[in-house]
């Protein structure tokens, strides 16, 4: 079998799933998971831009893709070529272990797509009940500054983990631009700044902390947290719920000190 994935986080997970570098034969240049192993995968652009002469000459008999991280029309453009495409659309952990089973099956690997959706549930019940009782913005991008909601997969993986998510635009996108001034009005207490799509400075964080200050706001906790864990969903949703509960764990006993 012969899959081009257009998607970091699964094309990580089809190696998971037990296929080697000789059936995954296309990537983009994002997928930068499993490490080494992904460097005999020939490189075909980007998510968002990836070049079809070069998929269209791999021959494949799978296309990965995902709804919101690909375009429409690379979809469209491929499907109507005859193209066999498998596309998950994920918001949150709860949607993981079905995404699983059926990545799984149209990889051949329907066994182990099982054991995969089965551990992420595992994962989710071992979730401790807690109250979500503080108030927090995920920073996704800055200049503009922008948030992720819990609607999206960032947002509802710390939602799941007992951050009280704050959402900001409830009409938008998932991704609102956020002002100073909203900090404020929507009395954030934590402002989680994350290591991708936007690598925040710890400078960056002070700056934000700085302008809430001066702008009236009582300064809010700034706490940088790794943005593969919020965002790489797949295989490793399991590890991530655990590690993230962790991290809950350690900010909150720090809030508190």
């Amino acid at each position: 079998m012969r899959i081009v994935s257009l998607v970091p986080s699964l094309t990580e997970t089809l190696f998971a799933l037990g296929l080697t570098s000789d059936e995954v034969v296309g990537r983009t240049a994002w997928c930068i998971h499993p490490k080494n192993i992904v460097d005999d995968v020939m490189v075909i652009g980007g998510t968002k831009t990836p070049n079809l002469g070069k998929i269209r000459n791999l021959n494949p008999d799978l296309i990965v893709m995902d709804k919101e991280e690909n375009p429409l029309t690379v979809y469209q453009t491929l499907k109507k070529e005859g193209y066999t495409i498998f596309v998950s659309e994920v918001t949150s952990p709860d949607d993981v272990p079905q995404m699983l089973q059926e990545l799984g099956k149209m990889c051949n690997k329907e066994s182990v797509g099982i054991e995969l959706a089965a551990k992420c549930r595992e994962s989710l019940d071992s979730l401790a009940q807690r109250e979500s009782t503080t108030r927090t913005v995920p920073l996704i991008w800055h200049e503009p500054l922008m948030a992720v909601s819990p609607s999206k997969y960032p947002g509802a993986i710390l939602t799941a983990v007992g951050f009280d998510v704050v959402d900001t635009e409830p009409q938008g996108n998932g991704y609102p631009e956020i002002s100073i001034r909203e900090f404020i009005e929507h009395e954030i207490e934590l402002i989680l700044l994350t290591s991708e799509p936007h690598n925040f400075s710890t400078e960056e964080g002070i700056s934000i902390a700085e302008k809430i200050v001066s702008a009236g706001g009582v300064s809010p906790e700034v706490i940088h947290i790794d943005g593969e864990d919020l965002t790489w969903f797949g295989s490793r949703t399991a590890s991530a719920l655990s590690k993230l509960a962790d991290f809950r764990t350690h900010v909150f006993k720090t809030m508190s000190e």
